[in-house]
């Protein structure tokens, strides 16, 4: 099988180590990577500092047109690019699609912002004192970005930190997922084809316990991560000088309030707990029912979930497919186990075969319960009884996540409401918390971590604003 070679500042490089890919359904050798030598890395850091004033320095329409051309490649090679997905990450075909157009969509949106992007002239005339005077309001990149990215979302997580990184004119160093790594060195090739300068990007599939010294280098004065809460507070922790965003996880909950559709309700939330096999922060793995509709509701949900097709993700009709690794469905068997021993009861799934394991329901499940309290990264929910929205809104908040939730309501008022008072970073209402659209803003609050993601929100991340005041104008 042929080595891949990694990116080392904008060409193809190869080290003195592999790393070997395998498909999690069968544990197939799907890819084989060269992996950087520590020279390696040091080169591709020093070639990022190097270029940083060049990067900053590139005209919009340079920024653009790569920004551009990257998502046009992305859409041409999409089926190759969503088989590769399915392969690395253990994604069904259905999902390994979407992510690819999602991420067509995010380098197309942040080719129209990077044109959008404009200074901002602010009169200063207002008082007697700055008669004469005109501010100049610019955005200029803190510099290069290390990018750490997690194995759910191989490509589109990915381009959420480059995209917005090559906008703003600021070098990126991305260190894929080592379960992951061929997404990302397949958009490094794409790269590759632009007119960026050299030094502007680097692939680099390191192991995780090489992480640290890319952090914590200080010609790398952003860290942008997407991963657990221990490691992206470690990480902060370890660089409290630098600029760090933290994307991080969630147990998210969907409301299911008296007024609401529940057969969308039950649909939408039987597909979205068990979407990437519930590998994602925003899964729904928290479903809260008012007492009055809660038997209606389950006999909804529970055929809903039931019919899910599970199975080789390569088969066009499945559904759920594997957990990243045996190890990773072992360990979600385990809480289940554990909750059911407090007294949980199963209302359908609960097994496991070598990584899959069968989309749970789980009900009457005690507070204190890894499902319930942590979050799961599996196919798994918990079904939660309260009197009303009082206690519903509580129930959300009741958790050191907060990163999105779902309410179905057609009632205004009580969406209104549920914006005001849930602690999460954003409130889906009539739909599940999985709901993400690319160019909206995108984060957490508490535990969820800090900073947004969204082209918008991404480019006010890696930028601060600086002023010029001229002096002695006629305004």
């Amino acid at each position: 099988m042929d080595v891949r070679p990694f990116w080392l500042a904008g060409r193809p490089a190869t080290g003195d180590a592999e790393l070997t890919v395998t498909n999690s359904h069968d544990g197939r050798v799907v890819g084989v990577c060269s992996v950087p030598t520590p020279g390696q890395v040091e080169e591709a850091v020093a070639a990022a500092d190097a270029v940083r004033k060049e990067a900053a320095a590139l005209p919009i329409h340079v920024r653009a047109e790569a920004l551009a051309h990257v998502s046009r490649r992305l859409a041409e090679r999409a089926d190759e690019i969503a088989h590769l997905i399915m392969e690395e990450n253990g994604k069904p075909l259905f999902w390994a699609r979407g992510e690819v157009n999602r991420a067509i969509s995010t380098f197309r949106f942040a080719a129209e912002e990077t044109r959008r992007l404009s200074g901002e002239a602010l009169r200063l005339d207002t008082e007697p004192a700055a008669a004469g005077r005109l501010a100049y309001v610019s955005r200029v990149p803190h510099g290069p970005i290390l990018a750490i990215t997690p194995f759910n979302f191989p490509l589109n997580l990915v381009a959420h930190k480059v995209a917005p990184a090559v906008a703003v004119g600021a070098p990126v160093i991305v260190k894929p997922a080592p379960a992951t790594p061929i997404s990302a060195l397949v958009l490094g090739e794409i790269l590759a084809e632009t007119d960026l300068p050299a030094g502007m990007f680097s692939v680099l599939p390191v192991p995780n316990d090489r992480a640290a010294a890319l952090v914590a280098d200080p010609r790398l004065p952003v860290v942008s991560f997407t991963g657990s809460g221990p490691v992206g507070y470690a990480i902060m922790d370890q660089v409290p000088r630098k600029h760090v965003t933290l994307e991080l996880g969630g147990n998210a909950a969907a409301v299911v309030l008296a007024d609401a559709d529940l057969d969308w309700a039950a649909s939408r939330v039987a597909l979205f707990s068990n979407y990437q096999a519930g590998q994602s922060c925003i899964a729904v793995q928290r479903v809260i029912v008012e007492e009055s509709v809660r038997e209606d509701f389950l006999a909804k949900l529970v055929p809903a979930v039931e019919a899910l097709v599970t199975g080789d993700p390569a088969d066009e009709k499945t559904q759920v497919g594997p957990l990243v690794s045996v190890e990773a469905a072992e360990r979600v068997e385990q809480w289940v186990n554990e909750a059911v021993a407090a007294g949980a009861r199963v209302l359908t799934g609960g097994a496991r075969d070598g990584a899959t394991v069968t989309p749970t329901v789980l009900a009457d499940v005690p507070a204190d319960a890894k499902v319930s309290c942590e979050e799961v990264f599996g196919p798994v929910m918990i079904v939660q009884t309260v009197s009303g929205p009082d206690e519903a809104f509580a129930a959300v908040n009741a958790s050191k996540y907060g990163l999105q939730a779902g309410v179905f309501t057609r009632n205004l008022d009580l969406a209104f409401r549920a914006n005001r008072e849930l602690e999460v970073g954003g409130v889906i209402i009539g739909d599940v918390p999985s709901y993400r659209a690319d160019q909206m803003p995108y984060g957490g609050v508490k535990d969820s971590g800090v900073g947004r993601e969204g082209i918008r929100s991404a480019i006010a991340d890696y930028t601060y604003e600086k002023v010029m005041v001229l002096t002695g104008l006629s305004l």
